[in-house]
This record gives structure tokens, sequence and C-alpha cells, in this order.
């Protein structure tokens, strides 16, 4: 069996994705369960450098829906990055996959050698199909995805790796 370009992304990141929504449900019942306002966890960090637990999340979202559109052709959607509670993340999320769903297997099959433009730090970076998915797209979605899940196992959220990759 071949694995197609389809399969490689969009169940991929709609697993990951799912998996960090129901992470995201352990940190709201941590919060509730030890009197821990919200926003301490949205806006904790693993070090001072880098993007906080929301920033995580919105960027794991806009990989998985930015290699998607990229791949079928399509428009990028954007979404403000206003997100302050646990909700309106699992909102993002949820809006997200809805889209990654939204596309259908042959606008991202036989993509593998699509030339893509992708602006990577202000610089313009060509990537061909095969090489933005997995180089680029899926390490960025799972980075990010890891950096949150990490964020909140560090403050005590009780998650493990079960809860990460959910069933695959």
């Amino acid at each position: 069996m071949i694995i197609t370009m389809y399969q490689a992304s969009v169940p991929r990141m709609v697993n990951i994705l799912h998996n960090l929504s129901r992470i995201i449900d352990k940190a709201q019942a941590h919060c509730d369960a030890q009197g821990i306002a919200i926003p301490v966890l949205m806006d904790a960090r693993l070090f001072p450098d880098m993007y906080p637990f929301s920033k995580q999340v919105q960027i794991a979202c806009d990989k998985s829906s930015s290699a998607v559109a990229r791949l079928a052709g399509m428009e990028v959607p954007r979404y403000p990055d206003g997100e302050t509670t646990f909700t309106e993340l699992k909102q993002r999320i949820s809006k997200t996959i809805a889209f990654l769903e939204s596309v259908p297997p042959e606008k991202i099959d036989g993509t593998e050698d699509k030339d893509i433009v992708l602006p990577v730090t202000r610089q313009e970076t060509r990537y061909k199909g095969l090489q933005l998915l997995l180089g680029h797209s899926l390490p960025n979605v799972y980075f990010h995805a890891t950096t949150a899940y990490n964020i909140l196992r560090h403050n005590g959220v009780a998650i493990g790796k079960r809860d990460f990759l959910g069933q695959p």
C-alpha cells in the first residue's frame, strides 16, 4: 500500500488537534480543582523567550490549516490570535479541524512535487509539496502541540503520553 499526501496530512493533523483539545479539557479540570486562574496556564511558558501555552496552540492550528490549504491550492484561513480562555482555544481547534476535514483528498493527493513558496521568518522559502509537509509543516505542528503539552505537564496537569497520542 502506498501512503498518500492526504493520508499523511489531514488525518494526522486532525488526530493531534483532537488530542490537544482533550488535553485542554484536563487543564480546565485541573484549574477548577486547584483553584488556579485560567490566565496562569494560558500565559505559562517553559522559558521566558518561548511562546506561552495559548500561542503554542494557535500555531499548531495555523500550521495545520496553512499546510493543507497550500497543498490544496486554497486560501489559508486566518484567525485573530485573541483567545484568552480554554473554551476559546477549543473553538479555534474545532474551526481548524472543520477546515481540514472540508478539504477533499483529491485536492491534496498528487501534490508531492507541487512548488510552494512560503514566508518563513520574513523570507520566501521554496518547497516541493512533500518537503513542505514532511520537512516543515508536520514537524511544526508536532513541535507546538508537544510544547503545549509540556507546558501543562510542567504546571502539574495530570496528563501523559496516552493523552498526547490518543488513538492514532
